[in-house]
């Protein structure tokens, strides 16, 4: 357990919000994304190798799925049918998913000293069954998900709108996000990054520009507390 900086160590600032991704970040649900994707693009004839999952790992379903499917030569009515699956099997699962450790302890101590936003590619749908089961509904009060955004990750339309909606500066932030399109996503912003390992090995989030990479969420809360001693 850790808290690694790359060479040229970037100044912390003193945030007065905190923006998180959630699917890897708040809820340990990237292993049931990618067996549903799989599963569901299987039932259309579609085997999809592990390190193209890797890749899409932060970006939405229907970027990968219609990205896969197109290179198949799926119709529009192909890749709708292969979406409407990965949902339905998603949400068949979703009830047993668990919280990342230490993400629910860290919100609710972060919520009595900051203003909290989700700013995730999820559907709109997901995003509401994961903050209900982790009981975190009201302790965001920005919630940005892909119904609201053009550009999905890793374009920052998700973290710029979700800063925006709290009428806050970029530089009075600070954005959690777990996988490496995430974390280009939030330097475009550009905001302070912090990035969790539990999606990528810390060199990985380094070279993709991360700020500070850390093992766990009290090495979080250490951060932050040092950014405002």
């Amino acid at each position: 357990m850790g808290i690694y900086w790359p060479s040229r160590r970037t100044p912390t600032n003193n945030p007065k919000a905190l923006v998180l991704d959630m699917d890897g970040v708040l809820i340990d649900s990237e292993a049931l994304h990618k067996s549903t994707k799989r599963q569901a693009l299987r039932s259309a004839g579609i085997e999809v190798d592990e390190t193209v999952f890797s890749r899409y790992i932060g970006r939405s379903d229907r970027v990968m799925i219609t990205d896969v499917a197109k290179i198949h030569g799926l119709s529009e009515d192909g890749i709708e049918a292969i979406l409407a699956e990965k949902d339905r099997l998603y949400a068949l699962g979703q009830r047993d998913l668990r919280p990342v450790p230490g993400a629910i302890d860290f919100v609710y101590w972060a919520y009595r000293k900051y203003r909290l936003a989700i700013a995730t590619s999820a559907t709109a749908q997901n995003r509401k069954c994961a903050l209900a089961s982790l009981g975190m509904t009201s302790l965001f009060e920005v919630a940005i998900d892909s119904s609201f955004i053009v550009h999905p990750k890793p374009s920052p339309e998700v973290f710029e709108k979700a800063i925006a909606r709290m009428e806050m500066a970029p530089s009075d932030c600070w954005i959690i996000e777990d996988a490496l399109n995430g974390v280009a996503a939030a330097r475009e912003v550009p905001c302070f990054t912090v990035a969790l390992t539990t999606s990528f090995g810390e060199s990985e989030l380094l070279r993709a520009g991360a700020d500070v990479v850390v093992d766990q969420f009290n090495e979080i809360q250490t951060l932050l507390r040092e950014a405002c001693a």
